[in-house]
């Protein structure tokens, strides 16, 4: 199995993803790399070189730049090269941490799309901060903004590609799937998503339990959440930032409360490292743009060395499993059957 990797695309590139590299070549013997970069400043960096291949490229594209454009123009670039790689198939899987739009943009146009999926969409693996009977510590969440519009057929695929990540990747054998919507009862929404919560309700074979609203996403009510793009991403920033916003005010709280706040932190302090362990994007891995003929993942932009291990263990699983290979078989046309 071979990735092929953008070790340009990143704040911290090319060094933390060489690192991470390394780390998940080290704990994946069956594992190759092909790094797409400059020369000189990725192999500076590599320790061992041992199922590395470097490739020299003579471009970048910067995380501003306008996505289709960039990658029409900068062919010779670390990310377009990695993904002609999966392309050509001489690698079998993509990734990068660099620009999110430039990075679908080359999954859509240069890799193509799964035939009979009308849209890719984008996925996240997130957190479920609160315990539940099923006992799963993670759930997907598509579209994260691969599509600020979409069709009501849309998100009914959208339900069936998570539904086979679930399966496949986070080894959940019937994944609850729910509609993201501005109340729980079914008469929720407004015209599109009544309609949406109608054909995922009448697929038979789909574990659909109805709609869930944006403040039970970590609760875990199910285990793929569906919507358009525009309202996940919107409902994903809005959660994000509510929960830096609580952790600057306990930090405030700790530093400016006096030695009684200090102390309170002291013996509090296993119980801040646990809620961190849960809730650090890292431990999750990168997003995956699934509907494409290939495993397509983007780390955040400020990944960290762990954060690329995690990606390279999460792009590691969906290779083994075949869950691409499984989606292509399901979604193909029937004149093609």
């Amino acid at each position: 199995m071979k990735i092929a990797v953008d070790a340009m695309g990143g704040d911290n590139a090319p060094k933390v993803i060489i690192e991470g590299i390394e780390q998940a070549r080290d704990q994946h013997p069956d594992l190759e790399f092909m790094l797409f970069g400059d020369e000189q400043a990725v192999k500076s960096l590599i320790q061992n070189q041992e199922r590395i291949q470097i490739i020299p490229t003579s471009q970048e594209i910067e995380m501003g730049e306008e996505p289709v454009r960039a990658i029409r123009k900068k062919k010779d670039s670390s990310l377009v090269q990695a993904a002609m790689a999966v392309k050509r198939a001489d690698a079998d899987a993509f990734f990068s941490a660099g620009n999110t739009g430039a990075i679908l943009a080359a999954g859509l146009l240069l890799i193509g799309r799964i035939k009979g999926i009308d849209r890719p969409g984008l996925t996240s693996v997130l957190p479920i901060a609160i315990p539940n009977d099923e006992g799963t510590k993670r759930f997907i969440y598509l579209d994260s903004g691969a599509n600020a519009e979409s069709k009501e057929k849309n998100l009914v695929q959208f339900a069936q590609l998570g539904r086979f990540y679930a399966q496949k990747v986070l080894g959940i054998k019937n994944p609850r799937i729910a509609l993201l919507n501005n109340g729980a009862e079914v008469d929720k929404g407004d015209t599109f998503h009544k309609e949406v919560h109608q054909l995922l309700a009448q697929a038979g074979d789909l574990n659909f339990v109805g709609n869930i609203e944006s403040g039970d996403l970590l609760y875990g009510k199910a285990d793929v959440v569906v919507s358009d793009g525009w309202t996940a991403n919107a409902a994903l920033k809005a959660t994000e930032g509510t929960a830096k916003v609580l952790l600057k005010l306990i930090k405030d709280g700790i530093l400016g409360g006096g030695l009684r706040a200090k102390l309170g932190y002291l013996f509090l302090k296993p119980v801040f490292k646990q809620i961190a362990k849960v809730m650090t994007p890292s431990n999750y891995g990168g997003a995956v743009l699934l509907g494409i003929q290939a495993p397509v993942v983007k780390a955040h932009g400020a990944a960290d060395k762990k954060a690329v291990v995690s990606t390279i263990d999460q792009i590691y699983t969906m290779l083994q499993s075949k869950v691409v290979d499984e989606t292509v078989a399901y979604f193909k046309p029937e004149e093609d059957k």
